[in-house]
């Protein structure tokens, strides 16, 4: 079975969004540094220190405490103090050197992640630097990287980045407050929709100094806005002022990141080599990591043609989606001898929804009558046993394996923010525990007969074999938008269950390039998405449940959903100041979500599923939050020939 592939860690999500949708979300002691400095733009300030000289603070008339630090932490405090050398999943002393190759599915056509055009190339994120860098094995804190320092007030209302003035783009010349305030306003104003919905309580930008940056927030603006800010990664105004950034096209970026691009070979693969005197190599939150001088993504029409180019040793790490060929296609004579190596690795990261995904745009889905009844002819138990070899687990929540997930009836405090929207709300929120519907006889009548008792109460008549809609006296049917073969196996089963409804459902196979258009301009019935999720939902639920994001090509509120009361819940757990608020939130917007059937649950495993040939070392140690994928590869190096 395929398993989409999404994003589980904060920063991953502020790469190019080659990976938004991924590339993740992850977000406890907190050492802040212990000196005290006092900037020209804050000279009203008097600056002292606190907490035995681990805190540093200034105050004055009319403000709040503002503190001064390495890091900041959503909840709680940093793990890694203000003199850390290194994080604990990686190897200080890593070898640099060697290449790897690695694969992606389909083509690209661009080199600029940041715009909603064109096909991005994979790993344009190693290009480019941000202000801030996440840790992989705390829930949510952020360190600096191209910011040395922050400083910010209690109450988050605003936060000064003061630049590493060794940081330069590859070109020599130096990263400016200039060029952050120009990549802030040049990404909400021409890039991707994601980047003004995620920066959208940032109401004003100040540059102090060529190396400090102010970002003021409005008022009850999220908690994690502090956060996200440094997430923004940061782009060389004097390359990009005279030219077309929002064409997307394959013009070699400049960046300041660990590596470059050295060479384009359109649609078929991209090389990065790795900077050789990367102004960062040294910094902390960069030691031990990017150790591969080349790296080399090759493209494949398909994952049956790439597993076999795998096996043949074309590339060295494969990430396996398919819970078919994980069963069954990995046995060979180099798996048995120990050259290739396959592991199962835990994670704990929210894994999110991954579903069928209606478009309440198209207005036959307007019924959640009718969307329900669709669901219950999805029959899981069956796919997962004879097609995915019991690989997974079914989905109960847009949140699910973790903390963050409704459980049970709502509590108290979800009543609360409940209660006034009750009679826009279907009853089963309030009274019914949410589960996705389990299939208990092979044939899955049981649940076939609830949803025909569903569709005879709406309304729905079949007349001749096809259901007929009250609303449009027309058939119902609709189109499952695909560019994946895998998902062909996974998607006719339960067309064959809809047409026992007398339900019309047809498979549309397009390519990666159409598919990705396609979506973004929301011309579809139904395709299959991921929702990804963090251990810290923010600013980023905007861009999927907003009305405003409804309606905005580019966006990833694929499904469409307009609902003031969707919209009052995802401000509730933007606007949470602590972590049980933000629990509270959360599950009442899960809650609200699943009810109204907006999509139909998938599965999940919390688990990466990786292959690789016998060439890496490894940390001792592996990040919690993302061991095996994005951030723990990159810890990796080739093992140096004897």
């Amino acid at each position: 079975m395929p398993q989409q592939g999404f994003s589980t860690q904060k920063t991953a999500s502020f790469r190019p969004l080659t990976h938004l949708p991924g590339r993740t979300f992850q977000k406890v002691t907190q050492n802040f540094i212990n000196q005290a400095r006092c900037y020209g733009a804050l000279s009203v300030l008097s600056c002292v220190l606190l907490l035995s000289g681990t805190l540093a603070v200034s105050t004055a008339a009319h403000a709040s405490t503002v503190i001064k630090a390495h890091a900041i932490a959503m909840h709680d405090q940093p793990k890694y103090g203000p003199d850390f050398d290194h994080f604990e999943y990686v190897s200080p002393n890593a070898p640099k050197g060697g290449s790897v190759k690695l694969y992606s599915i389909g083509t690209f056509d661009s080199l600029n992640g940041f715009v909603a055009k064109g096909n991005p190339a994979d790993q344009l994120g190693l290009i480019y630097d941000t202000l801030t860098v996440s840790s992989a094995d705390e829930p949510f804190t952020q360190y600096g990287l191209l910011a040395k320092t922050m400083e910010y007030p209690e109450d988050r209302s605003w936060i000064i980045y003061h630049l590493d003035p060794q940081a330069r783009f590859h070109d020599g010349k130096p990263v400016t407050a200039e060029d952050v305030a120009y990549t802030f306003e040049l990404l909400t104003e021409k890039g991707n929709p994601f980047y003004s919905f995620y920066y959208a309580d940032i109401i004003d930008t100040q540059v102090l100094d060529p190396l400090s940056i102010k970002f003021t927030f409005k008022e009850n603006a999220s908690h994690e806005t502090v956060l996200i800010t440094g997430q923004l990664p940061v782009l060389p105004k004097h390359f990009w002022q005279d030219k077309d950034f929002e064409n997307a096209n394959l013009l070699p970026p400049l960046g300041s990141g660990p590596y470059k691009v050295s060479k384009v070979d359109p649609g078929r693969s991209i090389s990065y080599e790795r900077v050789k005197d990367y102004w960062g190599i040294n910094r902390p939150t960069q030691k031990g990591s990017y150790n591969f001088d080349t790296i080399k993504v090759d493209y494949y029409r398909d994952d049956v043609v790439a597993l076999e180019a795998f096996k043949a040793g074309e590339y060295d790490f494969r990430f396996e989606r398919v819970s078919k060929l994980w069963a069954t296609a990995y046995n060979s004579n180099a798996l048995s001898d120990g050259r290739m190596i396959k592991r199962e690795i835990p994670h704990n990261n929210p894994t999110g929804m991954q579903a069928y995904a209606f478009n309440l745009r198209n207005p036959l889905f307007q019924d959640a009558t009718l969307r329900q009844a669709i669901g219950l002819a999805f029959d899981f138990e069956w796919t997962n046993k004879n097609l995915f070899y019991g690989a997974y687990k079914r989905t109960n929540s847009f949140f699910a394996n973790s903390d963050l997930q409704s459980t049970g009836l709502p509590s108290e405090s979800e009543l609360k923010l409940l209660q006034p929207f009750r009679e826009q709300l279907p009853d089963s929120v309030f009274t019914e525990t949410y589960a996705s519907p389990v299939s208990t006889d092979e044939r899955n009548r049981k649940n076939l007969r609830s949803a025909q008792k569903l569709l005879r109460t709406a309304g729905y008549k079949v007349v001749s074999n096809q259901l007929i809609s009250p609303q449009t006296g027309r058939p119902v049917e609709f189109e499952i938008l695909l560019y994946d073969d895998s998902f062909e196996r996974i998607a006719n089963p339960f067309i064959q269950n809809l047409k026992k409804l007398g339900i019309q459902a047809n498979i549309r196979k397009v390519d990666t390039s159409q598919y990705i258009n396609r979506r973004r301009t929301f011309d579809f019935d139904m395709i299959n998405h991921v929702f990804p999720q963090s251990l810290s939902p923010g600013n980023e639920q905007r861009d999927f449940w907003s009305s405003e994001a409804a309606s905005t090509p580019g966006s990833r509120n694929i499904i469409g959903v307009s609902n003031p009361v969707v919209d009052a819940l995802v401000s509730e757990v933007i606007e949470a100041k602590t972590r049980a608020d933000l629990l509270t939130a959360t599950h009442a917007l899960d809650r609200v979500l699943l009810n109204m059937h907006y999509v139909i649950p998938q599965w999940y495993t919390n688990t990466h599923r990786v292959a690789y040939w016998d060439k890496f070392g490894q940390p001792a140690v592996s990040p919690i939050y993302d061991p095996g994928y994005q951030t723990g590869f990159m810890t990796w190096w080739v093992r140096p020939t004897p």
